[in-house]
């Protein structure tokens, strides 16, 4: 599993949050994923996932958020814990 958390540079309150609520999720639930922060929201990764807010987070490819921070509770759910 794969898991991007992407947002702005400097790295907005919400970016960071929600980067610490996954790796904790990720921790409570004993899922083996690799996990991608990505704080330059160039061109290319926009158009690539059609983002227009941040923080946005992105699951094997497929963008599960934009604009949220989804809580730690939120996040295991999501990814099957």
């Amino acid at each position: 599993m794969e898991i991007e958390v992407i947002g702005l540079e400097p790295p907005c309150r919400g970016c960071t949050q929600l980067l610490n609520n996954v790796k904790e999720a990720l921790a409570l639930s004993k899922i083996d994923a690799t996990v991608v922060k990505q704080w330059a929201l160039s061109r290319e990764v926009r158009d690539k996932y059609g983002l227009l807010l941040n923080p946005a987070l992105v699951i094997d490819g497929m963008v599960v958020s934009q604009g949220k921070v989804f809580p730690v509770e939120k996040l295991v759910s999501l990814l099957g814990g």
